[in-house]
């Protein structure tokens, strides 16, 4: 057995292992019983004084990438905690589940991942290649943290600290966001209330008119040099 193929062994393995003791971790604090709703998540939280913390951001970590919508974290935090903490906790556990996935997709099950990567997404791999950072940022920006989004960006070509530091700068906005405004945006059950559909729809439009002018800058270069070939063959 080579030396590379022992190291991506090792890697796999400590994937695995890590996500095994987070999901055992989960289960000891009894945050799956109330991870149905941002409610009972909560109240579950708020009983666990300063463990809650920690639970909030591992119960988000190995949850998250396999199936539980990270939505339920990120409106159950400002229900609990200071605008200040709920940012911070949310972050943490956004990117926390978003190298999971990213990890489980690269290092344990690519090739399975792969062929389960739908059309829309992989129009992006030419993006990728051409301005990977940028790309991470926008589509971050705009989807969030869907777990399709972890695995494909775990069977691209973008390496693991471009996906780290893109994912982060994307997820600020929407996160402060929400954070911020969250006793605003939902009611006590979790439920959305009307007033947050107005700050949705500017978060989108927001976020559309990033992308926009992301794509117009990623594609000026390459008008640009072909403008310079045409010029210069005879």
């Amino acid at each position: 057995m080579s030396r590379a193929t022992r190291s991506l062994r090792n890697v796999r393995l400590g994937v695995i292992g890590v996500v095994l003791i987070m999901l055992a971790s989960a289960w000891h604090f009894g945050v799956f019983a109330r991870v149905g709703e941002p409610r009972a998540l909560a109240h579950t939280l708020v009983e666990m004084g300063g463990w809650g913390y920690l639970a909030f951001i591992v119960a988000y970590t190995v949850l998250q990438p396999f199936g539980v919508p990270g939505t339920v974290f990120v409106v159950a935090a400002p229900l609990i905690w200071p605008w200040q903490t709920a940012f911070a906790l949310s972050m943490a556990g956004t990117m926390a589940a978003s190298v999971v996935g990213f990890s489980f997709a690269r290092f344990v099950a690519r090739d399975w991942v792969s062929a389960r990567i739908p059309a829309r997404l992989r129009k992006y791999d030419e993006a990728l290649e051409r301005s990977a950072f940028q790309t991470v940022v926008v589509l971050r920006m705009i989807f969030w943290m869907p777990q399709v989004l972890h695995s494909f960006f775990g069977v691209s070509k973008v390496g693991f600290w471009t996906h780290f530091w893109g994912s982060l700068v994307g997820y600020a906005p929407p996160l402060l966001l929400v954070s911020y405004l969250g006793a605003e945006m939902f009611d006590a059950s979790g439920k959305m209330q009307p007033a947050a559909w107005p700050v949705m729809a500017g978060l989108l439009v927001a976020s559309l008119v990033i992308a926009a002018i992301a794509r117009a800058r990623a594609r000026r270069p390459r008008s640009g040099g072909r403008s310079a070939q045409a010029r210069i063959v005879p």
